[in-house]
């Protein structure tokens, strides 16, 4: 059986004594109910990972051993950036968790008009504190080593009036005429938006289109939210990523 890995977000080198924080504690000894002795792997989301075993565990804190340093790597070639609107609850979730196992490099939260969800102040920052973990614990079961980063939620019109978006800019609309198979392959990064429950507003695709957005289709059937990005994210690997 493979050690548990675990992200800590503090530098690691080999010979280190390091703490597990709350949420590395909470899952070692509460969850797995680990014990002194017993192996980890740790990664500080800054690249490779690192062989380690508890040294020491109290009632709410433990301590950690690091053995080894290895470079081992799961990044895909293919540096797709999600633009995602945000969905309710586990929708949102759901779609962060598989945009990190197919590869995702980056995650963009956007507040558009048909969002069903609309935060702000002390709601907004609690959701992006929960999106960070599940983004964390999404490395952690998938092997990652690298975090993607999560960019500030921002208002889908002010994020494409500020040029958002990098590389090949591609939006999915399911009137699109264009599939992704009918693209050449991307020569950089790849900025896929997806719009919340209910899609993008008119306005809102003709703003990206005016913007120089290439709207795309994945086929005959109208996916949900949570569903669009993932499956457009599969493709994009399998075409040019590390997928198959």
């Amino acid at each position: 059986m493979k050690p548990p890995r675990l992200y800590l977000p503090t530098p690691l080198a080999a010979g280190e004594r390091v703490a597990l924080d709350a949420n590395a504690f909470n899952h070692a000894v509460r969850v797995l109910r680990l014990r002194v002795g017993d192996a980890l792997t740790l990664f500080d989301g800054h690249g490779g990972e690192y062989a380690a075993e508890l040294v020491a565990v109290e009632r709410r804190a433990a301590t950690a051993r690091v053995l080894a340093a290895h470079a081992r790597e799961a990044e895909s070639p293919l540096r797709v950036v999600l633009a995602q609107g945000v969905s309710k609850g586990e929708r949102m979730d759901y779609t962060l968790q598989k945009a990190v196992e197919l590869g995702v490099a980056a995650v963009q939260p956007l507040l558009a008009e048909r969002s069903v969800v609309q935060l702000d102040g002390e709601r907004l920052a609690r959701r992006v504190e929960h999106w960070q973990g599940v983004l964390v614990a999404a490395c952690e079961q998938s092997g990652r080593n690298r975090v993607p980063p999560l960019a500030a939620p921002a208002r889908l019109g002010d994020w494409l009036a500020a040029g958002g978006g990098e590389g090949l800019r591609l939006l999915l609309d399911p009137q699109a005429g264009t599939g992704l198979r009918a693209l050449p392959a991307p020569g950089g990064a790849v900025t896929l938006l997806i719009g919340p429950e209910g899609g993008l507003g008119d306005g809102e695709i003709a703003a990206a289109t005016a913007a120089g957005w290439q709207g795309v289709h994945l086929g005959p059937r109208v996916m949900r939210t949570e569903t669009a990005g993932v499956a457009a994210l599969a493709a994009l690997q399998a075409l040019w990523g590390d997928l198959g």
